[in-house]
């Protein structure tokens, strides 16, 4: 059985926003989902896999979407066509979205001129949670993150 083909959308034109190419984005994503399921590893490599996940992680303008991957990217993870980590990724970012505590420590919001985590649940156990879906400790993502993004 042969992959089915998958083509990028078009690239942007010069003055095209960020908003516009996130749009875009999200619309071609949808199209690729409704016809193929998630793209996991097996259906697009592990780059097409880390792409995808990256649209549908930035997709904000449409959380029902996101919500919509999080349940197929679950599904990936468990048939072990993704990577726990890109799950742990996008839960957060559904969870912050939604007003809810996150539980992997992924999201953070600027304030002071400082990076400071979003709300977590059950702040005692975070590490152990990280640690399962394969992130390194929440002290050592808080110095990348601070040292990448302040820097």
């Amino acid at each position: 059985m042969s992959e089915p083909a998958i083509t990028a959308s078009k690239p942007a034109s010069p003055g095209t926003s960020q908003r516009e190419i996130d749009i875009d984005n999200t619309a071609w994503l949808k199209t690729v989902v409704a016809e193929h399921g998630w793209p996991g590893n097996t259906l697009v490599g592990d780059q097409g896999a880390d792409d995808a996940w990256l649209l549908i992680q930035h997709a904000d303008r449409d959380p029902e979407f996101q919500q919509q991957a999080l349940e197929l990217l679950k599904a990936a993870v468990e048939a072990d066509d993704a990577l726990a980590r890109h799950l742990a990724y996008l839960t957060d970012r559904v969870l912050v979205a939604h007003g809810r505590p996150q539980l992997y420590g992924t999201q953070y919001t600027e304030e002071d001129n400082r990076l400071q985590p979003q709300p977590v649940r059950d702040p005692e156990q975070l590490d152990a949670r990280r640690a399962a879906m394969g992130l390194d400790s929440a002290a050592a993502y808080d110095h990348r993150m601070q040292k990448t993004y302040l820097s």
